[in-house]
């Protein structure tokens, strides 16, 4: 008797994509299909959301939906990463006859001016959400150095002189926030000077990496000065230089999602330390800050509490911080009270 077997075309499109993720994990890095997972969950969200429930209902005019779709809410560098995954995966389903042959052919890989690929305006959030989920979830990532740094970095808004000068002890872990302290004569003064010193609140969630981090990663060292910073290399305290580095590295994008430069992470110089500040994706303290910001007004934060958190004035977030169009901060900021115009007449 003939063994029967599955028609592949009649797998849902959640389960193809499991699927295809097992099948790589032999001949790929774990951070990689942490990527290409994050990815093609939005891929398979949108199918679910239009009916599209097996890998064989797919058509080509569904593949430049999704990709019109996608084309208006990520940058383009990140449109980039994703239709190159999405790609992966077509290929895949072809392989398996799950497909119709013309298939992959839709899927378009956008052409990144250089202008956009070199953008460093500031770190957008879905990256920033991209790469602290993939700390996050990664074992051997989570709590490291660069992790830590990122979580307090976006979670702050601070600026890199302020985040290099706080001690093991301004972080008030069991009470979930940072406290930035003036301190001049031991190398460690702030930018606004007293008028720069401030509690700030953090998630409960990044106080628990902070503690993994101290618990494991951090150097047990102290300054020149004695003192014991939160942040550490072998040396001690950190130069600006140092943390620099440290955000280039933290910030690329392979880490999450496929290079949108077309290259692969492994043999990658940018990925070295001497060579991080070369990728035209990674991002440097201040344009996370300037990220974080943005994000923290888009969320909700009224901008005087934002501005009292990373020490800014009103006037300078709006000229130098705000980076959302004018219709980006209607949809996402002010769309929530139109509802209180609405009258019975």
């Amino acid at each position: 008797m003939t063994d029967r077997r599955d028609d592949p075309s009649e797998l849902p499109v959640r389960d193809a994509v499991s699927r295809y993720l097992r099948r790589r994990r032999a001949d790929a890095t774990d951070s990689s299909v942490y990527s290409w997972e994050y990815r093609l969950k939005i891929f398979i969200e949108w199918c679910e959301g239009i009916g599209i429930e097996r890998v064989g209902d797919l058509r080509p005019v569904d593949i430049d939906e999704f990709y019109d779709i996608r084309s208006g809410t990520v940058e383009p560098t990140t449109l980039r990463g994703e239709m190159w995954t999405l790609k992966g995966f077509i290929e895949y389903l072809d392989q398996l006859g799950a497909v119709e042959d013309d298939l992959q052919d839709a899927v378009r890989i956008p052409n990144v001016e250089k202008e956009d690929r070199s953008n460093d305006e500031r770190l957008v959030e879905d990256d920033a959400l991209a790469l602290i989920g993939f700390f996050r979830n990664d074992e051997a990532a989570r709590a490291s150095r660069n992790h830590a740094f990122l979580e307090i970095a976006w979670h702050t808004g601070a600026r890199i002189g302020s985040i290099r000068a706080l001690d093991r002890r301004d972080a008030n872990l069991d009470e979930n926030y940072l406290e930035f302290n003036h301190r001049p004569d031991t190398d460690t003064g702030l930018k606004n000077k007293r008028d720069g010193e401030r509690p700030v609140a953090i998630p409960s969630e990044v106080s628990d990496v902070l503690e993994e981090y101290i618990r494991g990663d951090r150097y047990d060292v102290h300054d020149d000065h004695g003192r014991a910073p939160l942040l550490t290399s072998t040396h001690g305290r950190p130069g600006k230089n140092t943390i620099r580095v440290w955000s280039y590295q933290a910030t690329q994008p392979c880490l999450h999602s496929p290079c949108p430069h077309g290259r692969e992470r492994e043999p990658c110089e940018y990925t070295e330390h001497a060579h991080a500040s070369k990728c035209p994706s990674s991002r440097s303290p201040h344009k996370i800050r300037t990220g974080s910001i943005t994000w923290q007004l888009n969320i909700g934060i009224p901008p005087e509490v934002v501005a009292e958190r990373v020490n800014a004035s009103l006037k300078v977030i709006e000229q130098h911080y705000d980076k959302e169009s004018p219709h980006e901060r209607m949809e996402q900021r002010r769309r929530q009270y139109i509802e209180n115009m609405e009258t019975d007449l």
